[in-house]
This record gives C-alpha cells, structure tokens and sequence, in this order.
C-alpha cells in the first residue's frame, strides 16, 4: 500500500498496485487499466472505421489483431533501447519482461503506425483513412491508460515552488532522474499523468466534436492528433521527474517537437492532395454529365429523325390525322383515272383481253383446249395484275368455257 494525496484539495488515497491475486499471479492495476483503455480504444475505431471511413468490419478486426501485439512490442522496445544501461547484460527474460514495467507510448505509437503502413501498403488501401479512424481511438486508450500510472504513484513531475500549486500531488517517496530527493524538495509533485489525461481529453472532444464532422481530407485527423498531442507532451515532458533519455535529451521532447512539426508539413501536403482530388473528381463528374446530356439530346434526335421518316402527315393540317391511308391508296383501290396504277392496270387488262379473243377465234371450231387453257392462264395473269378487279371489257372473251 502507498499513500497518494492532493492536500491542496484535501484527498488522500491507500492505494496498492495489485488488485488481485489468480493462482498466485499479481494482476496489476495498471494492466486492468491498460486493457480497459484498449479495449474502449477498439470499440471507438470500430465506430469511426465503419461509420465515417466505410471501413470493412473484417479489416478493422485484422488490423486490430495486428496492430496492438506489435505496439506493445514497440512500447517495450522503446523503453528498454532509451534505458540500455539499465538492461544490459541482464538476460532476455528481463528485456521482455513487460509485468516489471516499463512501456514508452511513443514506442507503441510509431510501431502502430508502421504496422498500419505496411498492411494497407499490402492490401492496396488507404493508409490515410485508417488512421483517421485511429487517431481519436489512440487518444481515447491514452487518456484512460495514464490512470495506470497513478495507481502505481508514477509519471509525475517537479519544479521549484510546487507545494503553492493547489492541486499537487504529494507522495511518500518523490525521485527525481534516478535520485531519491524526498528530504532535499519534499514530497510534492505536478500530477503529469493528469495533465496528460486533461489534454488529450480536451483535444479528443474537438476532433470528434469539431474536426471530424468538418473533415476537409484523408489525414486530417492523423494530422490533428500528431500535432495535438506532440505539442503538450512537449511541454509536459520538460517537467516530469522519470523521462527517457537518447543522447543526452529527454525522448519524449525530442519526439514530440518533431510530431508537431511534422503535422502542420503533412497537414498541407495532405490538403494540397485532396484538393487536387477533388477538382478531378468534380472535372470528371462535370465531363461525365456533359456527355450524358449530349447521349441524350443525340437519341432525342435520332427518334425525331426517325418519325419525321415514317409518317408523311403534315403536322399544320388539323384535318388530317396520322393513321388516315394517303390518297394514292384510294386511287389504287377504285381503280380511278386519276391514279396511274389504275390507269396501267387497265391498259393490262384490255391488252389480255384482246389477245383472248384472237386466242379463241383461232382455235374456232377444231376446238383446241390447250389454247384455251393457255388465254385461260392469260386471263387469271391479267386478273392478279389488277387486283382482282372487275374486267371493263373483252371479259366475255377470255372464259374458257367451250
């Protein structure tokens, strides 16, 4: 058990870092908490993923099943490459003994994001939007695991004047870099751990209450937490007691300055890209619209063309109507003397007529049917010419009845 208070807002807690005990296995607050965090993480890029980006359910499974393994590899990693002094030598179990502690964020983050990269890079998809549904997702699991590290009295700061601030954090044992300077600066810290949680809670209500509903482009809200979050932890990160060191500098600076610096560059990039999209979308949708009309006026055309073709109806006679025969078909059916077909039926028809009688008078009294059978076929050929009319001369003879 530890004692941790706020005695500037009157709280004092007994805290133990174990929660409970299975088989003789410690489970940890810490662990509970991380997991909770994860877990709430998972549900929120599930939402963002399927809802906002039409990211298949299967895909968010598969990138998750991947992703948070080899993050916590990465957070271990990094924890363990920026304290080496500290690990080597010691033997593989304790490198990758990660219930001893020691799990740097930024280490998760970076190897998340390359696992991201490489399994949209594979899968032919969008990095850009995977990540925005990622982003607020991270920051949720953040805000929520910072309270492991209060229940194992860590991530805490100091400076000069600390015990005026009306919400420090006092703790039995205060260790500053490696030195034990309770009796030297007191007992009281800066709760970083809140600070952290507070401002990534306040940058994750913009994104999903602001920037999310406002999105411009892929990237947007990548670029959004990337410099949201560098830019406080750069600045909490010069205040805490327990940083990580590379070459001399504090890890979590050094990273952070470069995460927002590296927002606004791939801010405007990704702008500049997406708005390049957009005029070529809104250039083919324009073309493909354009041509539709065009397809269309030219099939109105050619039906018009078509119907002018086949009825020969004169549109400014409201007499005459679109299914009345044309006149040369009356002349036809009379017979009249005014339609030419009539007139050249008619020549026909006295033509095979005469040649009947000649045909008869020859065969005279000998007789001869098969002459008479041959002015016969004269006369039924004379018949089909005219349409089956009415012979108006020499019918009598041409029978060829005997």
């Amino acid at each position: 058990m530890k004692k941790i208070g706020f005695p500037g807002l009157g709280w004092e807690f007994d805290i133990s870092s174990t929660a409970f005990t299975v088989f003789g296995i410690n489970i940890q607050w810490y662990g509970i908490i991380i997991s909770v965090g994860i877990i709430l993480a998972f549900l929120l890029f599930h939402r963002l993923a399927t809802k906002k980006e039409q990211i298949s359910v299967d895909t968010v499974y598969n990138i998750t099943l991947l992703a948070v393994p080899i993050a916590i590899i990465g957070a271990r990693f990094v924890y363990v490459a920026t304290r080496w002094d500290v690990y080597k030598g010691t033997g593989f179990w304790n490198i990758i003994n990660i219930r001893g502690g020691g799990l740097a964020i930024y280490g998760a983050v970076i190897f998340g994001l390359l696992t991201v990269l490489v399994y949209n890079k594979i899968k032919k998809t969008s990095s850009l939007a995977m990540l925005d549904a990622l982003a607020p997702a991270v920051m949720l699991g953040q805000i929520i695991g910072r309270w492991g590290n209060f229940m194992n009295g860590e991530a805490y700061g100091w400076t000069e004047n600390i015990e005026k601030f009306p919400w420090r954090m006092w703790l039995e044992k205060v260790v500053v870099d490696g030195e034990d300077v309770t009796a030297k600066f007191g007992h009281c810290v800066h709760p970083t751990f809140l600070y952290e949680s507070l401002w990534n809670l306040i940058g994750l209500v913009i994104i999903l209450a602001v920037l999310y509903r406002k999105k411009k482009f892929n990237g947007q809200i990548f670029c959004a937490y990337m410099g949201w979050y560098g830019f406080g932890r750069f600045f909490i990160e010069m205040i805490r007691a327990d940083s990580l060191y590379i070459g001399g500098l504090k890890f979590s600076v050094l990273v952070g300055a470069l995460c927002f610096i590296a927002s606004i560059i791939c801010a405007l990039v990704f702008a500049h890209r997406g708005k390049v999209e957009k005029e070529e979308l809104e250039e083919y949708q324009s073309g493909f619209a354009a041509a539709r009309i065009a397809s269309e006026k030219e099939g109105d055309a050619l039906d018009q063309s078509i119907y002018d073709v086949t009825d020969p109806v004169d549109d400014t006679d409201p007499n005459e109507s679109a299914i009345d025969a044309p006149a040369w078909d009356e002349d036809v059916e009379d017979g009249g003397e005014d339609g030419a077909f009539g007139d050249v039926a008619e020549e026909a028809f006295e033509g095979a007529g005469e040649e009947a009688a000649m045909s008869t008078e020859e065969a005279g009294d000998q007789g001869d049917f098969v002459a008479g059978s041959e002015v016969l076929n004269s006369s039924r050929e004379s018949e089909e010419m005219t349409g089956g009319m009415e012979p108006r001369s020499g019918t009598e003879n041409g029978s060829c009845e005997q």
